[in-house]
């Protein structure tokens, strides 16, 4: 189960980072100033950067078999994972009345995202619990 969930991780941080890639380039950043975008730059970069933070724990909990780091992983995956909640639900609310570069992330890609995070997260909880 340890392989599929970093195989889930894997694929959930690439649906990310396409989304991260639409953003950007559809100039989240330089909305910041003119407060066009509904998602704060501290918001889209956290999220990112504690999901990668928590994978790498969970990687090193394969490799070492310490259950801390597996724990730890779970701890940063909830804290990343109600960050992307709060995304989710600012995208959602916005829906026909987007603005900003977020009008541009796909239903598919967001969707897509949040249910093989949702799977991740349970996969990490589930794989740490069993842990003896």
């Amino acid at each position: 189960m340890d392989l599929v969930t970093v195989a889930a991780w894997v694929l959930n941080a690439l649906i990310g980072f396409y989304l991260l890639y639409l953003w950007l380039s559809g100039g989240g950043l330089r909305q910041q100033v003119t407060k066009v975008t509904r998602f704060p730059a501290t918001l889209i970069f956290s999220h990112p950067v504690l999901a990668v933070s928590a994978l790498a724990c969970w990687v090193g909990h394969l490799v070492t078999g310490q259950r801390l780091l597996a724990w730890l992983a779970f701890a940063v995956l909830a804290v990343s994972a109600l960050l992307g909640f709060t995304m989710f639900t600012r995208w959602l609310g916005a829906g026909r009345h987007a603005k900003g570069a977020e009008q541009r992330f796909p239903l598919l890609a967001v969707l897509a995202h949040g249910v093989v995070g949702v799977t991740t997260f349970v996969l990490v909880l589930l794989a740490a619990s069993s842990i003896s």
